[in-house]
Formats: structure tokens, sequence, C-alpha cells
């Protein structure tokens, strides 16, 4: 891996990921560049780095969302490449292209396969298009109360209304009967409209008491592309996970290596580069669906990394400096 490709690179986040991407930057030899805003100037993160700049106030809209602000602090400081960490500015597409439109390399996957795997609705498409299963539901572009009614009855009940551009559990209500669809319909898109600014929904038959199975996926710019296994994430509250593990305690050999499989192929399908995370449900009966995809570095990668020895941030790095994957699936 070209370790010492970038001499330098600005880590555009706070907090426990920006101090974990600098310890792989310092192992790797590369210096740091932090941002932060006034309420942060004695975190963590920025007694770490070799370089701190002051981006703005405390509200993350006039800092750690400031795309502006941290590309200007990037040339200032002579940087070469951002790695967005999680949240904040990773999974923004706009964000990637001006760091691009700067001479700066975004470390993560490119923006047009952000903005695919960004909208649940345009990845359930593709993913139907590589082979990967979905459950059946509707994902039209016309979004009429009569035709999502319409579409509601076709698909059946239970039924899960979901935002296309949601995540987190907002905008999203199980259905169990018809009598409750109308209220359950209005309910999700104003929340989707006043979380995402987009009150697109889509409509899946609901899979009751499934397994939530995630794997991690690694593609490099020259065509390859490794899953890196499972994490086990089925233990939530509220739509959020508490815990993850790997190996899943439920999956046989064949399911993981059929999971493994769709989930790069829809990689692929998507262009996808670095980084990221194919989320499925997995039902009682074996059978699984493509849910999402995450096009980011996970809060939960140490899992990964502890069952297969790899850093993922020094290959995220390596991988955004133009090298190739050091191994294959079969290692």
């Amino acid at each position: 891996m070209p370790s010492h490709a970038f001499s330098k690179i600005l880590i555009a986040n706070r907090g426990e990921i920006a101090v974990r991407i600098m310890r792989a930057c310092r192992e790797l030899g590369i210096a740091t560049v932090a941002v932060y805003s006034e309420a942060d100037r004695s975190a963590l993160h920025v007694r770490e780095a070799d370089e701190a700049v002051l981006i703005g106030p405390a509200p993350a809209a006039q800092s750690y969302l400031d795309v502006a602000r941290i590309i200007d602090a990037a040339l200032a400081t002579g940087a070469e490449a951002i790695h967005p960490g999680y949240g904040f500015l990773s999974e923004r597409a706009h964000f990637a292209r001006a760091c691009a439109e700067a001479g700066l390399v975004f470390i993560g996957p490119p923006p047009a396969a952000i903005e695919l795997m960004g909208s649940k609705i345009a990845a359930k498409e593709l993913a139907a298009q590589a082979g990967v299963p979905t459950a059946p539901g509707y994902m039209g572009a016309e979004q009429s109360p009569a035709r999502l009614r319409a579409e509601a009855l076709r698909v059946g009940f239970p039924l899960l209304i979901k935002a296309s551009a949601g995540g987190g559990g907002k905008g999203m209500r199980a259905v169990h009967q018809v009598g409750d669809l109308d209220d359950a319909l209005e309910g999700a898109r104003r929340e989707a409209r006043a979380a995402f600014g987009d009150d697109a929904v889509f409509l899946e038959r609901l899979v009751e008491r499934p397994r939530h199975v995630e794997i991690q996926v690694l593609a490099d710019a020259h065509g390859h592309c490794v899953h890196l296994f499972e994490r086990e994430c089925s233990i939530q509250r509220r739509h959020q996970k508490i815990i993850e593990e790997s190996p899943s305690p439920v999956l046989l050999p064949e399911q993981r290596a059929a999971m493994g499989a769709a989930a790069v192929r829809l990689a692929q399908a998507a262009g996808y580069v670095n980084a990221g995370t194919m989320e499925f449900l997995l039902a009682a009966d074996g059978s699984f669906y493509f849910l999402e995809m995450n096009t980011r570095l996970q809060v939960e990668h140490p899992v990964t990394e502890l069952v297969a020895g790899v850093d993922l941030v020094q290959l995220q790095i390596a991988i955004a400096a133009g090298a190739a994957l050091p191994f294959t699936q079969a290692d």
C-alpha cells in the first residue's frame, strides 16, 4: 500500500472517529489536520492533531457542515486529502464533488455512488437489476395518495412505509391493517419532509421478526471488490443498533457466501469505490433481502477489523491514493 502517497490529511470530523483516523495516519507517517468549532477548542481530537483550524461557532451548520470552511482549511494547511469520518458530511455527494473541484482527494466513494446508493428507492431498483433480493414492494416515482394506497393494497399487509431519503427510523411506519394505512402514510411523509426535506416514500412487505445482518465491502478503483464478512446487529432499540457481533450466530456458511456475493455484486453495479456497508434483513426461513447501503465507514467498523485482521481506515487511505486491494476474496 502506498502509505506515503499523502503527506497530510484533514479530518472533517470530531470526537472518537477523528482520533481513530489520526491514529491510522500516524502509523502511516501522514500528518493530520483537525478542524474544530469554538465549543471544541479543547477537545481531544484538536490536541491529537499535528495542526488544528477553527472553522466556526458551535452550531454544526456553521462549522462541521460548512463545506467552504472545511475546503479552505484543507487548502490553507496544504492537506492533499480529506477524510470525512462518519456523520456530518460523510454521505454528502456535494462535499465529495467540492473536494474534487478544489483539487483535494475525498477519502470515500465517488459522488455518483453516494447519490445512487443514498436514495433507498434507486438503490433497491439497482439491487433488483443486479439480481440481489429485495422485499416485495413499491418504489415508483408517482407519490400521489391514491397511487400509494393502491400499491399498498397490492403489496399486502403487514406493510412497511419508509422514507426514501431516510434513516434511523425517521419516516417509517409499520401498518398491519388497511384501516391504519392513510394515517400512517400521512404521518410518514410529514416526518420525512421535516427530517430530510423530501417526503418521498416507498412501500415494502414487512418481514416480521427478522435478523439484521450487514456486510462490510471494500472496493478499489481497479475493479476489485471484496466483502469482509458480516456484522449481526439485530439487537436494537428504536431502530438504533445496540450490539454488533461477528460472526453472526445464525448464518450458515452457504448463507454467508450468498449474502457476501450479493453485497459485492451490488457494490460493483453501483461503481462503488472505498469502504461501505450493505445491510440485509434475514428472514426466519433463511431468505435475505437488501435493505440499504451506508456509503461510508461505520461506527461499528472495529468489529470487522477484529474479525478480519485489517485496518479499514488505512485501507481507505490507500485506496483513495490509487492502490489496488492487497488481498482477494480467496485470501
